[in-house]
Order: structure tokens, then sequence, then C-alpha cells
């Protein structure tokens, strides 16, 4: 399937790709290239669509779907963080009393650096 068909079969958006990497330790990890992609709980960008961080230009590869129950240490890993257990522990920081449920399901978007 390409691209282009995945992009028709997904849902609309729900934010904008500027809302995509808002935390500063999240756009640091960015611009280092530690983190090459990021969940949300709904969908802030389309394949082929460019974000802008300090001047930098990413554009999104692949969004798709993926539960909690479904991420691995290579996922957290493009998250920027060493395990699924340390990824969890910082979601779960950065929204308090929020379930970690394995069924709930997240947007995952994957991005690369445009080279200038």
């Amino acid at each position: 399937m390409s691209n282009q068909n995945e992009t028709n079969a997904l849902p609309p958006k729900t934010c904008t790709i500027e809302r995509l990497v808002t935390l500063q330790e999240d756009v640091e990890k960015v611009l280092a290239g530690q983190k090459t992609a990021t969940r949300r709980n709904g969908r802030y960008a389309d394949v082929g669509e460019v974000m802008t961080l300090q001047n930098h230009q990413y554009v999104v590869e692949k969004v798709y779907s993926q539960s909690l129950g479904e991420l691995t240490d290579e996922d957290a890993k493009q998250e920027g963080y060493a395990t699924v257990e340390e990824y969890k522990q910082s979601i779960l920081s950065i929204h308090p009393g929020m379930p970690w449920l394995p069924k709930m399901r997240v947007w995952v978007h994957e991005f690369r650096l445009i080279q200038d």
C-alpha cells in the first residue's frame, strides 16, 4: 500500500503538527537525534508533513496506531528512552492520574531530519 493510500485510510487529524513535539526536553532529544517518534492520543500529522524545530525540519514518514501493550524497548528508544518502563514512568509523570492501560491505543508519528 502506498503512503497516499495509508493517509487516505487514516481518520482526520485531531491537532496540528506544530503541537507534535512541544516539551523542551523532547525538543532537545529530537535535535540531538535521540528521538525519532512521538506517540499521542490523537493524530497530529499526515505522512509527508514537515515539522520545524529551532530552524531544523523533520518530515513525518509514518503514522499508525499502536496499543501501549505492544510497545517494545525499541519503540521506547525511538522516543528517547532506554526501556518501555522508563518511557512509561516519564509519560505518567507528565500526565498525573492517567492509567497505563495495555489496550489503550495511541498514534505513532515517526519522523526524520531533512538534510539541508
